[in-house]
């Protein structure tokens, strides 16, 4: 261009205004559980989430610097550089060093992030290690669980399955009248987002999940953990956690199977090592309980002299005639 010149301060004042509103967009501290508003992906409460968050917002990062940089010049070069103040073009059609600039910088780009994507991705699918087993199956529209082994130990019989709540599950009826936002725990509205019964896990101990589905495709997913994996008939998938904090925290299915698919909620309750093992040791306990035996049922009244008292009867009749 030969006219309407780029004032260097101007342009370099202006990305850095924009880089740090978008940085500040997506850099925040973001809570366990997403919450409404919220901009960025949750950083989550697994040794692993962080991977996912950081990856976010690299990728973002990227986007958003190379989105400024092409609007902007775009920009100006609509505003600054138009026929009506007088700009003239340029009679060149090529740069070969600028050429060579913009298609080794993205290459370079594209490479860094692969990178990171596949070491994160390494990292995700290693469950080696695991001391403790969680096999999740997905149906229509509940989910179930169930304990296979912890700290080397075979788990017998501590399963169960977990579906939406009571209260939300009235409320979601057709003509209920009832107010969703008046379904709460605490002062958290947990309308379709409760169950009956929770997963429990133990926090700073790593969990293998193996995941599958009984009919349907689903998809379990937790935020604060990071990842969501695909629920498949007849295959099984595996992931792993490692979460840090105690809590609860609530998923949903992430893959549209059915006409409930949003009513099928999920909630991991994190709790402290010791506190888990009383909770395991009580749901094993249950589980080896044996059950009550049916009440026997009272004998029969004995007929066997009823004969006999008849014929006592009718001889004394006779003699009584006689």
């Amino acid at each position: 261009m030969t006219s309407g010149g780029i004032r260097p301060g101007v342009f370099k004042r202006t990305v850095t205004a924009w880089s740090v509103m978008a940085l500040s967009l997506f850099g925040g501290i973001a809570q366990a559980n997403p919450e409404p508003g919220q901009l960025n992906m949750t950083r989550g409460v697994s040794e692993w989430s962080p991977e996912a968050y950081f990856l976010n917002n690299v990728a973002l990062g990227v986007c958003v610097v190379i989105g400024i940089l092409v609007f902007g010049a775009m920009f100006i070069a609509m505003f600054r550089f138009r026929k009506s103040r007088g700009a003239v073009a340029e009679k060149w059609s090529h740069n070969t060093t600028l050429e060579v600039v913009w298609t080794t910088v993205p290459v370079v780009i594209l490479i860094v992030l692969a990178y990171l994507a596949t070491h994160g991705l390494r990292t995700f699918a290693d469950t080696t290690g695991s001391q403790m087993t969680v096999k999740v199956t997905g149906f229509q529209w509940k989910w179930r669980y169930d304990y296979v082994d912890y700290m080397g130990k075979p788990v017998d019989g501590v399963g169960f399955m977990s579906k939406l709540d009571r209260e939300s599950d009235e409320t979601r009826q057709l003509r209920s009248g009832l107010d969703p936002n008046a379904v709460k725990v605490g002062n958290e509205n947990t309308y379709l987002l409760n169950v009956d019964k929770p997963l429990v896990v133990p926090v700073g101990v790593k969990v293998r999940f193996v995941i599958t589905a009984g009919d349907v495709i689903h998809s379990w997913w937790v935020p604060a953990l990071g990842w969501k994996m695909d629920a498949i008939p007849g295959i099984v998938n595996a992931a792993w956690t490692n979460i840090k904090e105690p809590g609860v925290y609530r998923g949903q299915c992430a893959e549209l199977c059915g006409q409930d698919h949003g009513f099928m909620p999920i909630v991991v309750q994190a709790l402290p090592k010791a506190e888990f093992d009383q909770w395991l040791a009580q749901q094993q306990a249950a589980a080896k309980k044996p059950a009550a035996a049916p009440a026997s049922a009272p004998a029969p009244a004995s007929t066997a002299a009823a004969p006999k008292t008849a014929q006592v009867s009718d001889d004394a009749t006779v003699h009584s005639q006689g």
